[in-house]
């Protein structure tokens, strides 16, 4: 893989392999895999996605793929897509070394979201959600947040 040297690749696990606990797990993680790369061709500067890789996963809640594409205009090549039972979003490599570190980074740009919701600030400078900045979605998104830093981010 022609990663950059930040990003620690001894994890990766390619789509055809992917390492669920149980058959279900893996066949969640496979629908979760075509749901981070449809994501990302959703995106006007992504014309292709030459490779992927599951960093880290548990099927049906919260997956964090990395992708090697071809972008237009200033965006980089190497980018970790987090999905699941939440709005997926993107992050540059270079920002986290692996899968966890990316997925930290995201829940703390999702409670960010959050915060300026609940504050009725904008949220134009905050991470991309698809979702309405209402009370609503972002109780229910702190609810999935919450339980994805007490399950799997906080030791």
């Amino acid at each position: 893989m022609d990663t950059q040297n930040q990003v620690e690749c001894s994890t990766l696990a390619s789509p055809d392999e992917l390492p669920g606990d149980a058959e279900e797990d893996t066949q969640l993680l496979s629908k979760m895999a075509e749901e981070a790369k449809l994501f990302l061709r959703s995106l006007d500067w992504c014309k292709t996605i030459h490779d992927g890789w599951l960093g880290w996963g548990v099927g049906g809640v919260v997956a964090v793929f990395l992708f090697k594409v071809a972008t237009s205009g200033n965006v980089d090549h190497l980018l970790w897509v987090i999905t699941g039972d939440l709005p997926a979003t993107y992050l540059i490599a270079d920002e986290a070394p692996t899968p966890l570190a990316a997925l930290a980074i995201y829940v703390k740009l999702i409670q960010a979201w959050i915060n300026a919701v609940h504050q009725g600030a904008s949220t134009d400078n905050c991470i991309l959600v698809t979702l309405a900045p209402t009370s609503e979605n972002a109780d229910e998104l702190q609810i999935r947040i919450d339980f994805i830093r007490q399950q799997f981010l906080d030791d």
